[in-house]
């Protein structure tokens, strides 16, 4: 099967698994989508929106960001990984954001600039606060990607380039969503059998599925082994 009709199939499952697509980080506007998805990096989203309700209770714009402390914006975050530079970036970025006029606009170079912004972070902000095609890409996409056989890149920027090229772009915005949620539910990065799920099943190649089917026994093998009762002597 070619590449594009793959891509095909595999968008028809996902806008039937997820006819919603809704922003799984909680927020209000540009801003606070940006300082949310700027935290949740090695930080799951669950996490990031049981820390984000304070944060914004005391800074939910730049000029209230920029006028705390980096202490106490650090206490506030101090439950998310990478708490102490995060805070750094979060009273920067607000500073840098008013130096720029003081709002968030939709222009890559822009978004780009911004202290702890990199493209993920902009394509999603692009994409889900202003509607412009974007097609955020990070890890889970990008092993996913690769096990469907969509992609053989080794990073996230060429994932991004080949997934733009086999799904239209009117689809960009809800598709990457979509192979989130459809990973989380279905598709673990770890003890996931390929062949037993909806998608793997039938797009991985039938090396892929052998690979990751060894791995996953030798993976159960080792956890029977250290459950496994200690040797009376």
């Amino acid at each position: 099967m070619k590449r594009a009709d793959k891509a095909d199939k595999i968008g028809a499952q996902l806008d039937e698994f997820y006819p919603e697509t809704p922003i799984p980080l909680d927020h209000s506007d540009a801003y606070t989508l940006l300082v949310a998805v700027m935290l949740s990096a090695q930080t799951t989203d669950k996490k990031v929106n049981e820390v984000t309700p304070a944060l914004f209770a005391r800074a939910d714009n730049p000029e209230k960001m920029a006028s705390l402390e980096v202490d106490e914006i650090q206490n506030l975050i101090r439950e998310i990984g990478l708490a102490p530079t995060k805070a750094k970036n979060l009273k920067l970025m607000a500073e840098q954001i008013l130096q720029g006029g003081g709002k968030i606009i939709p222009d890559w170079e822009f978004l780009e600039s911004l202290a702890g912004v990199g493209h993920k972070t902009a394509s999603v902000v692009m994409a889900q606060a202003f509607g412009i095609p974007a097609f955020p890409v990070d890890t889970h996409i990008h092993r996913l990607a690769s096990r469907w056989g969509l992609s053989k890149a080794r990073n996230v920027e060429q994932t991004e380039r080949d997934l733009k090229a086999v799904f239209s772009m009117e689809t960009w915005n809800r598709r990457h969503l979509q192979i989130i949620f459809f990973g989380r539910e279905y598709c673990p990065a770890r003890n996931h059998n390929l062949s037993d799920c909806p998608i793997c099943g039938w797009a991985a190649s039938k090396k892929r599925i052998r690979e990751e089917l060894k791995r996953l026994i030798i993976n159960l093998s080792l956890i029977q082994i250290c459950r496994c009762p200690p040797i009376e002597r």
